[in-house]
């Protein structure tokens, strides 16, 4: 193959990333586009960079040896990359290779200005932009300046913030290669920076103009403050305009200089009115040629605009595809559930397909689009009601959608208008054997899935797996248990607002639920003080545990004194929770009987931390404080007017409460139960397409739908450049941070708390279970890595029913995400710890180890001095 050294940019676009890196197919392909000016020039391609780098074969030590440098060691990566630098800057740039270069430039003219730039090959991608990561020489003038600064722009490939970016993202060194974009200067009026979409909010129908006099260098470097313009549906809607003191110019013998700007100038706009929408109605033309929302930069020459730069905006939130031009609003469901990572392809769509809802994916998360529901006036009330008792931040966003003038068309009353809001329509009886019935049968259909599934392989078995999805399906929506769900959460609702009205106590309902019976969440947590009480008495085996790292260890422990009794107790853990894990609405997450290490910690720290028979005597205390919590209410309202019917009115919603309220966990147990049958029965699948090569390893399915998995299976052929695009933007979708609403705009709405009646500086979320605590926050994002002592408070992003063994020895708990009914608030409520979720950005606004103060009936946290 013969080595191409340049091209010009007229003859690349972005498909060519790999010769010309990033910026440079960007500018390729932003010059094909008509109407686009963009300055011509010529890339200096990465064979060029790969010739260089042979001439210096001492960098690829230096390259192995940074590569094992820990991100943080910025002391080694600063000293290793300056060395390579030096390095790259003394090598000679090869005769011909230096011809092709000045060949480039005298059909340009080889005296003219031109801006040398950096133009990596992991550079401007949908996933990662590297935004300033590498390095650009404005106003070089003559061909041995221009050598020399491709040769430093080859080395600003190795500058400490790239280095560390490129470690922090997992990106190996010597696989990223530069090229170097050559461009004619130009000498603009005015620059900035255009982005087709709002950036802080992501609404795609706005887009903003950043604009200074001069050249852009002065805004990207925060010399100045920009003019700011906001441009909506064609028409700037919005303008501040900055007091610009100072600016970039060129000068004549290369180089730049800064400029004062003559003070009658200085609050001028940069552009007019006119001209930002002209520029705006440019970048949307940019924007439908990427397919994608772009990060623009652009001068303006004689009332003409250039284009210097184009790369997508990679932090916006993605928006689910519709294919119509309707406005749509939708609700996250992660935050419903307690889990708000992403999730893999095969996790989304099988919870998808046994949903009692359509779900919408976008970036690896799953929306329900509630734009019917608050289009009428009817099922808008009980949607806000629900959504509003759940998580207020939820309520508030949507309000607030709907406070805008259209974007929610009205529509005539039609359907229910959901639940209830209050136990005052029972619409079943109070009666135990209803639980007991609901989970009998539950039990049954998965038992006879575990033996149906057995024999079934190949195409059949996803046949047998949709059928099954149907049952799945049948029994969560079958109306009893779906009454029962609700007749728990009402009266809950229902204590708590009458108590509050006529006893002025506020979550009294917390205290009510505890201990209540059939909660098969917050037995898993005192199960595991069971299987503690077994391994305590045992050194050898507790010594042993403590070195455990592989997943094999439960048949080893046989061999010590104890060992048996040991493995029997944990194993029999297994049987009944095993298949529960951290993220475990995504079929694809690790179970616990799959990796049972993940348990040692836990076990460990329960036999330091604890007595023999922990488990029943915290069961029984909670229980009795419940029994004392309603003798007490009950005689505190017979003493009010009317207070006998009073009292048995919450006589009989005490009872209600307690009875249905532990049953409000079983259901996703089941749905859990069931997704790790599928998930066993579709490894066994997998394992066959590894063994007949169509597949390099197993896990390679949860990157494939169903769907596509089930096509897999029956072709036996697999499109192994689609795992591989799914595994990337997997990686990518960690950095995005999913909104609670979404808009068809892209817009994400992130309610806000309408309080007034919390401290200053305190942090406001949702009450959830009620009583102070003061103590050591622990700010832990990985359930494996606790290290948690009796009267810490966990704080955390969000907890699912995985995290409930770590319960049992903590004082309270603090999450970003959650509501009144979500796992970690029925569990903290039946432990009677303090709580307080839907606390935004309490991991990084709390500090590991700081003192905190936990208002669990006012939702609200201190940080205490």
């Amino acid at each position: 193959m013969i080595e191409q050294y340049v091209l010009d940019l007229h003859e690349v676009d972005e498909t060519q990333v790999a010769v010309v890196g990033g910026k440079g197919a960007h500018l390729g392909g932003l010059s094909l586009i008509e109407g686009i000016r963009v300055p011509g020039g010529f890339c200096v391609t990465t064979d060029a960079f790969r010739r260089i780098m042979a001439e210096a074969p001492s960098i690829d030590d230096r390259l192995e040896q940074l590569s094992r440098l820990n991100p943080d060691d910025r002391e080694a990566i600063r000293t290793l990359s300056a060395q390579i630098r030096r390095t790259i800057e003394g090598i000679a740039i090869p005769g011909d290779l230096a011809a092709a270069i000045t060949r480039a430039l005298a059909k340009l003219g080889e005296q003219a200005a031109y801006a040398v730039r950096s133009s990596a090959t992991a550079e401007d991608l949908p996933t990662a932009s590297f935004a300033g990561q590498q390095d650009t020489y404005l106003n070089v003038v003559g061909p041995t300046a221009i050598l020399q600064h491709v040769s430093r722009c080859w080395a600003s490939l190795f500058t400490e913030r790239a280095v560390t970016y490129r470690q922090r993202n997992g990106i190996d060194h010597r696989t990223v290669h530069m090229a170097v974009v050559v461009q004619q200067m130009v000498f603009p009026h005015a620059a900035g920076i255009l982005f087709t979409a709002d950036p802080v909010t992501g609404n795609r129908r706005v887009a903003t103009v950043d604009a200074g006099f001069g050249l852009g260098e002065a805004l990207v470097s925060g010399l100045v403050n920009p003019d700011v313009f906001t441009v909506r549906d064609g028409e700037v809607v919005a303008k501040a305009i900055a007091a610009k003191q100072r600016a970039i110019h060129a000068l004549p013998a290369g180089g730049t200089q800064e400029v004062a700007i003559d003070s009658q100038r200085q609050e001028q706009p940069a552009l007019t009115d006119a001209q930002v929408v002209r520029l705006v109605q440019l970048g949307r033309r940019i924007e439908a040629h990427f397919g994608r929302p772009q990060d623009i930069e652009w001068c303006l020459v004689d009332d003409g605009f250039q284009i210097v730069q184009s790369r997508p905006v990679t932090t916006l939130f993605p928006i689910p595809e519709t294919g119509d031009q309707e406005n749509h609003v939708y609700v996250s469901v992660g935050h419903g559930q307690m889990m708000t990572d992403p999730m893999k392809p095969l996790g989304l769509s099988v919870w998808q397909l046994t949903a009692m809802v359509a779900m919408h994916e976008a970036g690896g998360r799953l929306f329900v689009d509630v734009t019917r529901r608050l289009a009428s006036p009817a099922s808008r009330a009980g949607l806000l009601d629900v959504m509003g008792r759940g998580d207020p931040l939820v309520r508030d966003a949507l309000e607030t959608v709907l406070d805008r003038d259209d974007f929610v068309p009205a529509l005539p009353d039609a359907g229910p208008g959901g639940p209830p809001a209050s136990g005052a329509s029972a619409p079943i009886e109070t009666d135990p054997a209803i639980v007991t019935g609901l989970i009998e049968r539950s039990q049954v259909s998965i038992a006879a899935l575990e033996r149906d599934i057995r024999t079934k392989t190949g195409p059949a078995l996803f046949d047998f797996l949709l059928e099954a999805f149907e049952e799945h399906k049948r029994v969560l929506t079958e109306p009893l248990n779906l009454q029962a769900i609700m007749a728990g959460m009402e009266a809950t609702w229902w204590l708590n607002d009458k108590l509050q009205e006529w006893l002025g106590e506020k979550n009294a309902a917390d205290t009510l639920t505890l201990s209540a019976p059939d909660n098969v969440t917050s037995q898993m947590g005192l199960a595991l003080l069971d299987v503690a009480d077994v391994i305590r008495p045992h050194p050898e085996v507790v010594a042993y545990l403590q070195g455990v790292e592989d997943e094999g260890f439960l048949d080893e422990l046989a061999k010590l004194a104890g060992g048996t009794e040991a493995r029997d107790a944990i194993e029999a853990y297994l049987d009944r929770y095993g298949m529960r894990c951290v993220g475990e609405i995504d079929i694809t997450r690790p179970r616990w009987r799959e990796r049972p290490t993940t348990l040692v910690p836990v076990i460990l720290d329960n036999v330091r931390n604890f007595e023999p028979g922990a488990a029943e005597r915290r069961f029984e205390q909670g229980r009795q404080k419940a029994q004392k919590k309603e003798q007490d209410v009950l005689s505190r309202l017979r003493a009010l007017p009317d207070g006998d019917q009073k009292a048995d009115e919450a006589k009989r919603m005490i009872d209600r409460v307690r009875t249905f309220i532990g049953y409000r966990e079983y259901p996703k147990y089941g749905i859990v139960s069931r997704y790790f049958v599928y998930k066993q029965a579709l490894l066994e699948e997998a394992e066959r397409l590894v063994q007949a090569n169509v597949l390099p390893e197993k896990e390679d399915i949860f990157y494939l739908t169903f769907h596509e998995l089930h096509d897999v299976v029956r072709s036996n052929q697999v499109d192994d450049q689609l795992i591989q695009q799914r595994k990337d933007a997997f990686r990518s979708y960690h950095a995005l941070t999913p909104p609670r609403v979404l808009t068809s705009d892209g817009e994400a709405v992130t309610g806000a708390y309408r309080r007034d009646d919390v401290p200053a500086g305190a942090l406001i979320g949702l009450p959830v279970s009620a009583g102070t605590i003061e103590g050591r926050a622990r700010v832990i994002l990985d359930m494996a890595e606790a290290d948690l002592e009796a009267g810490d408070i966990l704080v955390t992003t969000f907890t699912d029913p995985s995290w409930s063994p770590l319960f049992v020895r903590i004082a309270g708990l603090v999450t970003e995400v959650g509501g009144l009914m979500t796992h970690g608030a029925v569990i903290a409520r039946e432990y009677g710890l303090p709580a307080v979720v839907g606390v935004e950005q309490a991991t990084r606004l709390i500090r590991d180890g700081q003192r905190i103060r936990v208002h669990g009936t006012d939702g609200y946290v201190e940080i205490l001095p």
